[in-house]
Parts: structure tokens; sequence; C-alpha cells
């Protein structure tokens, strides 16, 4: 079997109707895991399964809809898929929110909350759901994308940054927690990627200058740059690899 090789597996990814998720589930697909497609819309779930479907064949990719901020639905997702395909061999925490864009000051209680709950809570109750048929096999592997803003401050997405520092610190204890019972717990940190999450900090011509010119590549990243690493973690290759976080950034952070 090829070190990188999914094929037999089940893959279950968040915010995967765009962006990173996206790009993360169709190299996964690609690699021959069977993937689950989920984010709150139900029409663009099914529309990027059915897209990897009409690619790599039918049930290649299956479509469960998902709320983060519901723990009931995020359970539904875990059931649901466990259901229909048997098992989840690795989990991809990859869906976010970031509502509020500005200094600390600013933000209101019910904004930090809301990018707390998503972005750490949320990512906890999935896991909680989702690692004991992982324990029980001894045989899983789990992926927190997380970002270069849990290494460093931010003027304009600090409540972010911290959150993201969190998972880090989420991934880190519970690979403690999984390692006796083989199962693996790692981050992604991207830097700045092209999606329409990050579009705020991107479209700013001046932002995005200052980002290009402080960056070594001297551009911002792509979704499929962040796919591979995602691959990596859940194969064979990181077997040996847990509780660390993985920078994609152009180089920004050095």
């Amino acid at each position: 079997m090829s070190l990188f090789s999914l094929a037999g597996k089940v893959a279950v990814i968040t915010g995967s109707s765009r962006g990173i998720g996206k790009a993360i589930a169709e190299r996964m697909a690609e690699a021959g895991a069977k993937v689950v497609i989920s984010s709150r819309k139900r029409e663009a779930c099914d529309a990027v399964a059915a897209a990897i479907n009409s690619v790599r064949g039918e049930g290649s990719a299956l479509a469960i809809p998902a709320n983060i901020s519901s723990k009931d639905e995020l359970k539904h997702l875990v059931d649901e898929t466990t259901r229909r395909l048997g098992r989840i061999d690795v989990l991809v925490c990859n869906a976010a929110s970031n509502p509020y864009y500005g200094p600390m000051a600013g933000i209101s209680d019910e904004q930090f909350r809301k990018i707390l709950d998503n972005n750490v809570i949320a990512n906890h109750w999935l896991i909680n759901c989702t690692a004991p048929q992982m324990i029980e096999r001894k045989d899983g592997a789990i992926v927190i994308v997380s970002s270069i803003g849990g290494l460093r401050g931010s003027p304009v997405i600090g409540a972010y940054c911290i959150s993201k520092a969190a998972d880090l610190q989420l991934a880190r204890n519970l690979a403690i927690e999984y390692g006796p019972h083989n199962v693996r717990i790692n981050c992604i940190a991207p830097g700045l990627i092209r999606t329409d999450f990050a579009r705020a900090l991107w479209e700013d011509p001046e932002m995005l200058a200052k980002r290009t010119e402080t960056t070594p590549l001297r551009r911002i990243g792509e979704p499929d740059e962040i796919a591979g690493a995602a691959v990596f973690l859940a194969s064979p290759a990181a077997s040996f690899m847990t509780g660390q976080s993985i920078v994609i950034d152009g180089g920004v952070t050095i």
C-alpha cells in the first residue's frame, strides 16, 4: 500500500462545501477514501458530493449537512455516517466562524462566544462523538484546521486567533489522551488562503500588498495547497505523528 493511500477509509470533513474543506475532500477522495461532505446547507453539500462522484465513481462522496453550532447535528453527522458507511476512520475539523473584523475592544460578548463555541467547543463535541469508535478499533486520525493566527496576534481578527490557539492545545491534549489507543490528532495551520472565509483579508488591496510583501513566496495560498497536508496526516505516512501542527503559510511566520 502506498504511504499516502486512503483506500478503504471513510473520512468526514466539516466545512467541505467550499474552500479548504472542499479541497481536502477532493484530494482525500483522490487518495481512495470515501468522503462525507458536510456544511450547513444541503444544496451546497450535494453539489460537491455529486462533483466528486462524477470523477471518482458513485459512492465516493456522501452529503450529510450539519451546523457546527448544534451538538445534536454533529452527533447526527457521526451517527448517520456510521450507519451508512460503517465507520469513521478520518475526521477533519475544518469548519469555523469569524463574525467580527476589528480590534478586540469592539467585539461583543455574543460574537466572542460564537467564535469560541464554533471554533473550539464544536471541535471538542465532534471529536468526542467520533473518537470512541476509533479507540475501540485502536486506529484513527483526526485533523484540526487551525491557523497561523493561533501562533501570533492580529489587530483585526484577535478573537479568531485566540480560538485557533486553543485548537492547537486541544490537539496536544487529546494526543496524550488518545495516543495509547493508536488514535492520532494533529493540526494544520494555514496562512492567508484565497477562500471566501478570508475574503475580507485578501480583497483589501492594502492588506494584500502588505501580506505578499512580507511573505517569502510573495503570494497568498490556494485551498489545494493545504489539502496535501491533510492527506498526509490521515495516511500511513504520518503514523508516528501526533499532537503536532504543520504550518503552511508561504514562509510568513519565519
